[in-house]
This record gives structure tokens, sequence and C-alpha cells, in this order.
């Protein structure tokens, strides 16, 4: 028995995978700006931490866009 794979759907599941690795990504960067002066020291809390951060929240809304190229099904 062979099946078929519906086009569709597998680019929606990549989409997905796709979106969730940059999140992810997003998330770490976005927890060592958070924890990295945690563990040394507040006095170290520098521009490079605030870098680190807002990196990761434009990663994390790029990941968003990406989710909105889901495509839905035309039934006519």
């Amino acid at each position: 028995m062979q099946t078929t794979r519906d086009p569709l759907t597998a680019y929606n599941e990549r989409v997905k995978l796709f979106a969730n690795f940059l999140n992810a990504t997003a998330l770490g960067l976005i927890g060592f700006a958070v924890l990295r002066p945690l563990t040394e020291s507040l006095s170290n809390a520098n521009l490079s931490t605030m870098w680190w951060g807002a990196t990761g929240l434009a990663i994390h809304g790029v990941s968003h866009y990406i989710m909105g190229r889901i495509r839905k099904e035309v039934k006519e």
C-alpha cells in the first residue's frame, strides 16, 4: 500500500519547525542576557547584555512573522 504525501501539510510542518528553531534560539539568547549578570554580579550588566536580550526579542519577532506564512487549503 502506497501513501501519498500532502505537499501543503509538509510545507506547513517545515514552516512550524523553522519557526520553533528560531524561537528556541531567541529564548536561549534572552536567557543568556538575563542569567549571565545574575551568575556573575549585577554590576556586570552592561550594554552587551542589553544587546543579547534585544537580539533574542528580534529573533522571537521573526519567528512570529514566519508562523504567518502557514497556508490554508482552498476549498472550491
